[in-house]
């Protein structure tokens, strides 16, 4: 049986994370809390913390506050200001290549690369989402009705790919070829980066919040169902003409979180009344990691081993389970 080491810090955690082999919780506070071994509280942000995210590109976690910092948590749990945009708030950041940070503030989104002056890219909307492909210097960025792909070293002109409606996160398949958005809708919209083709993924009674690629990029896992939504993205088309997978179905809540492991075929889903299971994608075969009777489940992380399950709460509560027990 999984056992939890289980944690109340009383505030919204925004991410659960692990930095190297120790859990971390953002909180809407501001604060990072690292529990392990005695709770140790970083002060990151003056106001409160906005949005809270791992660098994909380097072992750091980056954080955007409401005092217009951008700050970089690295696996020491050593920390520091990487950008600074004065007295505005920092509603979305992302890590990228060779030390590169995105960031959105208003209408307007930044790439701070180290040595470089920070660039801004300003628009006629606010920009919701940022995301660095994963490779080259490239920054898509969601918007009003679609997204724009730039090349933030240059001054070329932006690629538009354009989807009516409020597209508010973006992110890259782990190959590069295909870009997703969530929508203000209840749907997630997609391109084909060669040729711009549509994607059309519907049918959700409720907006996407969260979602997490699988180990080898074959499934894009959604939350916003009674089930965890997944796309598959192995063939040249993506989901286009395939139905989902629909894992851990339950008809009295929803989910509200999703966390794909590292290595294999399953999924950790996070619901709306605390339960957290396990699922595979082979068989569906579920096991139980955490009871419901909590507040909904914000955010999960697993560690680079695939064995911890770091998850936070709307509501404060927080854990690591440990799927070996």
């Amino acid at each position: 049986m999984p056992s939890i080491a289980a944690y109340d810090f009383g505030e919204f955690v925004e991410t659960a994370c692990f930095l190297k082999d120790q859990p971390a919780f953002a909180l809407a506070d501001g604060t990072l809390r690292l529990p392990a071994g005695g709770e140790t509280v970083l002060a990151l942000h003056e106001g409160g913390l906005l949005c809270a995210t791992p660098d994909p590109f380097g072992k750091r976690l980056l954080t955007g506050g409401e005092d217009g910092r951008v700050v970089s948590v690295a696996a020491d749990a050593s920390f520091e200001e990487v950008a600074s945009i004065g007295r505005k708030w920092v509603s979305a950041v992302a890590g990228g290549p060779q030390g590169a940070v995105g960031l959105a503030s208003g209408r307007s989104a930044y790439v701070h690369r180290p040595k470089s002056e920070l660039k801004e890219i300003r628009h006629e909307r606010t920009v919701e989402g940022l995301a660095f492909a994963p490779k080259g210097l490239r920054l898509a960025i969601a918007r009003y009705d679609g997204a724009s792909l730039y090349f933030p070293a240059t001054d070329a002109e932006p690629v538009s790919l354009e989807w009516k409606g409020a597209h508010l996160d973006v992110a890259f398949s782990p190959d590069g070829r295909f870009l997703v958005t969530t929508m203000q809708e209840n749907a997630l919209h997609g391109w084909r980066i060669d040729d711009g083709r549509h994607m059309k993924m519907t049918g959700y009674p409720s907006k996407v919040k969260d979602w997490s690629w699988s180990a080898k990029g074959k499934y894009l896992a959604t939350s916003g169902a009674p089930a965890a939504i997944l796309w598959p993205f192995s063939g040249k088309d993506g989901p286009m003409g395939k139905a989902p997978l629909e894992l851990g179905t339950r008809g009295d809540t929803m989910v509200t979180a999703v966390a794909c492991h590292p290595a294999e075929d399953m999924l950790a889903i996070g619901y709306q009344d605390g339960m957290i299971l396990a699922v595979r994608f082979l068989d569906s075969k579920e096991a139980l990691l955490r009871r419901g009777g909590g507040g909904p489940v914000q955010t999960m992380a697993w560690d680079e081993g695939g064995r911890l399950l770091a998850f936070g709460a709307e509501t404060g509560e927080a854990g690591v389970i440990d799927i070996a027990g």
